[in-house]
C-alpha cells in the first residue's frame, strides 16, 4: 500500500505541473515552432498517462489526498493548511476523458496550422495558451478547497480570452468581449461566495467546510448554495444562466470551438456535483435544479431548431444537454449520479468531435451554413465522421447517448415524484428533437445536392481561414476549399472511435460511474481521505 500511495503523491499534480511546464518552454521556444509543437504534444501526452495510471490507482485503492508543502491534515482551527489536491475516482475519470479529448484538439489544430494573426505574425502563442488552458482544467478537477478552484477558473478565463479571440477579428473580439463580461460576473458570485462561506464556516477546506457546514442554520445553508449554483451554473451554461454560449463559441477556430464545447461547461457541471454531494447534501435545492434541468433542455434545444449556421446549431444543442447531467445530480441518488457522470464523459466525446467535423465541413465546403452546403455525402469519409457522433448525440441504440438517457429515465422512474415524471417527459421530447435536428443537418449539408441550396454559390468564401507560404493557416478573407489534411482527419477519427468505445464498454465503465457516485454519495470517503480520520 505504501507503494501505492507513493505512486500517488506523484502523480497526482503532474496533469497540472507538466501543461504548466509546458506553456513556459513554449514561450520560450516561440521562434521554434516544431520545438513548441513536440513540448506541448509530450507535456498533453504525459497528463495523460499520469491521468490514466490515476484512474487505475483510485479504482483499486480508493480516494487519495496530496497536501502540498507536507503541511499536516488536521491543519489549524481554520482547516488544514495550504494547497489540498484530492482525486478520486470522478476526478481521475474527468482528467482522463479530458486529456484525451485536449490531445486529440491539439493534434488537430497542429494538422490546421492555428497561428495567432497573420502570415506576417509568424510567432505563436497558441500554444502556451492551450497548455495553461490544459492546467488549469486538470487542477479544476483535482482541486481540494474552494480558492484553488477559483483560481483554476480564473486560469481558465485568461486562456479562453485568448484562444477566442485568435485572429482579432471584429467577430471574435466582440464575442470574447461578451464572454469576458458573463465570465467576471461569474468569477465576483464566485468570489463572493467564497467569503461567505468562509464566514459561516471559518475554512475554504472542502472537506473541513463540509463538516462545519452542518453546524450552520439551514437558511444561511441555502442561502451559500444558491451563490455558488449561480456561479457554477453560469460556468456550465444553466438556463436561464447559459444566454452567452450560443454568441461566443461559434466565432472562434474550430479547435478552439471544439474544446470550449467539449470541457468548459463541463468543468462548470464538475463543480456543481461536488458541491451538491459534499458541501450541500440533503437535497435542499433539488426541485430548482429539477426546473432548471427541465428548462435548459427544452430552451436548447428549441433554439438549435431555429438555427441556420451548424456551429450555433451545435452550440444550443450543448446548452441542452446540459440539462441532462442536472437531471441526473438533482435526484439526489446514487443510481442519478451514475447516468449524470456516464453522461458527462459520453458528452465531453460527442460534442468535441462535432465540432470537429465541422471544422472539417468548413475546410471542404468553405463554409459551416445550411443554407450554402449541400453534396457532402460525395465525401464518404466526412459523412461517416458526422454521422456516428451525430446519431450518437441524438441518442439512437446502441450508442452511449442512448444508455446514458436511459439511465437517467430508470433513475428518474425510481424516484418517482410528479417533477421527476415531467423531467422524464422532457428528456424524451428532447432527445426526438436532438435527433430531429442532426437529421436536418444531414438531409441539407450532406444529402441535398448543393445546387439547390438557397446560397450554394456562395460557399467557396468564407471568413475563417487563408493559408500562408509555409503551409500554415492564418486568420484572412478566404478560406483554404476542398482539402481535409490527415492531421485534422486522424484526430478527429480517434475522438470518433473514442465515443465508440463508451458504447462497447459501456458495463465497465458505467461499473466504474456507479462506484465513483457511491464514493460521491457516502461522504466519510472523501472526509477520511483528506482529514486522516473519521471526523
Amino acid at each position: 500500500m505504501s507503494v501505492d500511495r507513493s505512486w500517488f503523491a506523484m502523480l497526482i499534480v503532474l496533469p497540472t505541473l507538466l501543461p504548466l511546464i509546458g506553456a513556459a518552454l513554449t514561450l520560450v521556444m516561440g521562434r521554434s515552432p516544431r520545438v513548441q509543437r513536440a513540448v506541448t504534444i509530450v507535456a498533453i501526452t504525459g497528463a495523460f498517462v499520469a491521468s490514466c495510471l490515476l484512474l487505475y490507482l483510485t479504482d483499486r485503492h480508493g480516494t487519495y489526498a496530496l497536501h502540498v508543502g507536507g503541511w499536516d491534515a488536521r491543519g489549524t482551527d481554520n482547516g488544514p493548511l495550504g494547497i489540498t489536491l484530492v482525486v478520486d475516482q470522478l476526478s481521475a475519470l474527468m482528467l482522463v476523458v479530458s486529456t484525451i479529448v485536449l490531445l486529440c484538439v491539439v493534434l488537430y489544430a497542429v494538422g490546421q496550422g492555428i497561428r495567432d494573426g497573420t502570415s506576417e505574425q509568424p510567432v505563436s502563442i497558441f500554444l502556451p495558451t492551450y497548455l495553461a488552458l490544459t492546467a488549469g482544467v486538470c487542477n479544476a478537477f483535482l482541486a481540494g478547497d474552494l480558492f484553488n478552484l477559483f483560481v483554476s477558473f480564473e486560469v481558465l478565463l485568461a486562456a479562453s480570452f485568448v484562444l477566442l479571440t485568435l485572429g482579432a477579428s471584429a467577430d471574435r473580439v466582440r464575442a470574447g468581449v461578451s464572454y469576458v463580461m458573463v465570465s467576471m460576473v461569474s468569477s465576483l458570485i464566485f468570489l463572493a461566495g467564497i467569503a461567505f462561506a468562509y464566514a459561516a464556516t471559518g475554512t475554504l477546506n472542502l472537506a473541513e467546510m463540509a463538516i462545519r457546514l452542518q453546524d450552520v442554520p439551514d437558511g444561511t445553508r441555502t442561502a451559500l448554495f444558491a451563490v455558488l449554483l449561480v456561479a457554477f451554473g453560469i460556468k456550465a451554461a444553466v438556463f436561464p444562466l447559459s444566454t452567452w454560449l450560443p454568441d461566443s463559441y461559434p466565432t472562434a477556430p474550430a479547435p478552439v470551438t471544439a474544446v470550449f464545447a467539449g470541457l468548459l461547461t463541463k468543468v462548470g457541471v464538475y463543480a456543481i456535483i461536488r458541491a451538491h454531494t459534499l458541501l450541500f447534501p440533503g437535497g435542499s435545492m433539488d426541485a430548482v435544479l429539477l426546473i432548471a434541468g427541465l428548462l435548459t433542455m427544452l430552451v436548447g434545444i428549441l433554439g438549435a431548431i431555429a438555427q441556420a449556421d451548424i456551429k450555433r446549431l451545435l452550440s444550443f444543442t450543448l446548452v441542452s444537454h446540459i440539462g441532462y447531467m442536472i437531471f441526473g445530480v438533482a435526484l439526489s441518488s446514487r443510481f442519478g449520479l451514475s447516468g449524470a457522470i456516464y453522461y458527462v464523459a459520453h458528452h465531453i466525446l460527442v460534442q468535441t468531435t462535432l465540432f470537429l467535423v465541422v471544422g472539417l465541413i468548413e475546410r471542404q465546403a468553405g463554409s459551416a451554413s445550411l443554407r450554402r452546403l449541400g453534396g457532402l455525402a460525395a465525401s464518404p469519409l466526412l459523412a461517416g465522421l458526422f454521422l456516428i457522433p451525430a446519431l450518437n448525440l441524438g441518442g439512437i441504440p446502441p450508442f452511449s447517448g442512448f444508455i446514458g438517457k436511459v439511465a437517467l429515465i430508470e433513475a428518474g422512474t425510481q424516484d418517482g415524484s410528479v417533477l421527476a415524471w415531467v423531467l422524464i417527459a422532457g428528456s424524451v421530447v428532447t432527445s426526438l428533437l436532438t435527433l430531429y435536428v442532426m437529421a436536418r443537418v444531414w438531409t441539407k449539408a450532406f444529402w441535398r445536392p448543393r445546387a439547390d441550396a438557397p446560397e450554394g454559390d456562395l460557399a467557396d468564401i468564407g471568413p475563417s481561414a487563408l493559408v500562408d507560404e509555409e503551409g500554415d493557416i492564418a486568420f484572412g478573407d478566404r478560406a483554404d476549399v476542398g482539402g481535409m489534411p490527415v492531421g485534422m482527419v486522424v484526430p478527429t477519427m480517434i475522438m470518433v472511435v473514442a465515443g465508440v468505445a463508451l458504447t462497447i464498454w459501456a458495463g465497465p465503465i458505467f461499473d466504474f460511474a456507479s462506484t465513483a457516485a457511491g464514493d460521491l454519495s457516502d461522504r466519510g470517503v472523501y472526509l477520511s481521505a483528506v482529514l486522516g480520520g473519521p471526523r
